[in-house]
């Protein structure tokens, strides 16, 4: 296995493409629980280019009826990008101040739930995102209303070529 470099521009420009619409290629789940998760993950594989399609813990999307629940579902990404010691992206939590473009920011409920999971496009002056759902490009992190957050810092992807 082989370890390389996680494209934050490939990343950051899809998240700016895509924000505001919906590429065709990918079901859109806004009325069936939010596409938030589905767009981070869109913007992961623009900057990875390599899924794990292991079934059940991996990380990858075919069509609507076959994908991983890590693909689409806000505390499975985490989950897998956190524990993923296999093919395919990993990250490690950060501080605000250490997160990049391309890393994603999961937003959290004063019960521990997190719920929506936007794309760091630009961190200075300020943070911003890009989202699905309520849809955002380049909306302020500071905007948001939300109780706690976690910064998933994409390291890097592991493939086997």
């Amino acid at each position: 296995m082989k370890n390389i470099a996680y494209n934050r521009n490939n990343a950051v420009n899809y998240a700016r493409k895509w924000a505001l619409s919906r590429n065709p290629a990918y079901y859109d789940f806004q009325e069936i629980g939010g596409d938030c998760t589905n767009f981070a993950s869109q913007c992961i594989y623009a900057g990875a280019k390599v899924m794990n399609t292991t079934p059940v813990t991996g990380w990858y999307y075919h069509s609507v009826s076959n994908r991983s629940a890590s693909w689409t579902g806000v505390e499975y990404l985490y989950q897998f990008l956190i524990h993923n010691r296999s093919v395919g992206p990993y990250a490690h939590i950060v501080s605000e101040e250490e997160a990049q473009p391309g890393d994603i920011v999961q937003l959290g409920n004063s019960g521990g739930e997190f719920y929506h999971s936007p794309v760091i496009t630009e961190v200075y002056p300020m943070i911003l995102v890009a989202a699905h759902t309520y849809d955002a490009l380049d909306r302020p992190l500071a905007s948001y209303t939300y109780y706690t957050a976690r910064f998933l810092h994409i390291d890097g992807v592991r493939t086997w070529s």
